[in-house]
């Protein structure tokens, strides 16, 4: 395949988000992301003498880190770290499921309340349940950090999600400080477990896991973030809107991630992308296949609608025998993986030419210690 067809649909931005440097926008103010030297976080003694040696460690440490905030503090950490020394992707032994605190009450997703069920406010009930997801995606990045560390990728996917972790920590701040704000606290109503049953579905799989949480479950953010901003407008709330349009403008960069190494890896397979998704999509996550779907948004980043939208198939789609046998991580011999990550080295040399100078460079010391995040 040659470079400009592996190059089209990527979306255009993501090179510049890669090329961004720390951001230290974790607070909400009154014009939007802004750094605050006492942030509402949970103290841990000695916390910047536990510096992660490499980036799976670092994930398997928030893995196991219960409480929200302090989740949130250690995947800023690590992400400063690796900012200033670029830590190796070591390995790691991330556990089954992720640490939770008692509450929210986990409950199956048709023992959700509506929220005309709910005794919460409209805005509280969406705000909790966007800090509950933004919880998870801090987990699902990480956890592809340390699940397939020791496939020994390039170390640039790696370095892409733990990107996205952090991201999504500076999301779940924001909820935090609003459900505060609004006089409640995280745990204050249940929520569900069905992003991380995602997550264990696409846990032997690479290209099962692209194609289930940041092509499916974080293109959801796509399609839901224009409705919840219209209803918290009709709602009256503003700054909660702002808090949610933010974070789907930001989402982008985390679908276009799963899109781009995706491609690279149904490159290396010679296989059909389009096929391929569709596939792995049916037989890991098939209720993400039916809409409402934000079709514009997705394929700004990249998605075809006739690869995710099931009234578009014309049958169920079948993976091919080789790929599904190739596409589980945990079945492959070392040489069809060393095969693999060969394919994949080519592949870069020649697609990511660029984005290798704009990844960010080690921090300097400079007296202004965050960058201001305009709104």
């Amino acid at each position: 395949m040659n470079q400009p067809e592996l190059q089209s649909g990527s979306w255009p931005g993501l090179n510049g988000w890669r090329a961004k440097g720390l951001d230290e926008g974790r607070s909400w103010g009154a014009r939007g992301p802004e750094s605050q030297a006492s942030e509402h976080l949970v103290s841990e003694p000695n916390i910047l003498s536990q510096a992660p040696e490499s980036l799976a460690e670092a994930a398997e440490q928030v893995l196991r880190t219960a409480d929200p905030e302090l989740k949130a503090q250690h995947t800023h950490h690590a992400w400063q770290q690796h900012m200033q020394k670029r830590l190796k992707t070591g390995s790691a032994s991330p556990p089954d499921s992720p640490a939770r605190p008692s509450l929210p009450q986990l409950v199956p997703v048709k023992s959700m309340p509506t929220p005309k069920q709910s005794p919460l406010p409209l805005n509280v009930f969406m705000m909790h349940n966007l800090a509950h997801v933004e919880l998870n995606a801090i987990d699902l990045a990480w956890d592809t950090v340390a699940r397939f560390s020791a496939l020994g990728l390039d170390e640039a996917f790696y370095e892409d999600f733990a990107h996205v972790a952090d991201d999504e920590s500076r999301h779940l701040r924001w909820c935090l400080q609003r459900l505060r704000e609004l006089g409640y606290d995280y745990g204050c109503m249940p929520a569900h477990n069905m992003l991380w049953e995602g997550a264990e579905k696409s846990s032997d799989s690479v290209s099962g896991r692209l194609a289930v949480v940041p092509m499916s479950q974080e293109a959801r953010g796509l399609d839901a973030g224009p409705r919840l901003v219209d209803r918290l407008i009709g709602w009256g709330d503003q700054r909660s809107a702002a808090i949610v349009a933010r974070i789907g403008q930001e989402e982008k960069a985390h679908v276009a991630v799963g899109v781009h190494w995706f491609r690279l890896i149904c490159a290396a397979e010679g296989a059909d992308m389009g096929e391929t998704f569709k596939a792995l999509l049916h037989n890991l996550a098939g209720g993400l296949a039916k809409g409402p779907f934000n079709h514009e948004a997705r394929a700004e980043v990249g998605l075809k609608q006739a690869w995710y939208d099931s009234s578009q198939w014309q049958c169920d789609p079948v993976l091919p025998e080789q790929w599904s046998r190739n596409a589980q991580s945990a079945s492959l011999q070392p040489a069809e993986m060393e095969l693999l990550k060969q394919r994949l080295t080519a592949l870069l040399d020649v697609e990511l030419s660029n984005a290798e100078d704009a990844r960010p460079q080690p921090a300097q010391p400079n007296p202004v210690a965050c960058q201001l995040v305009a709104s």
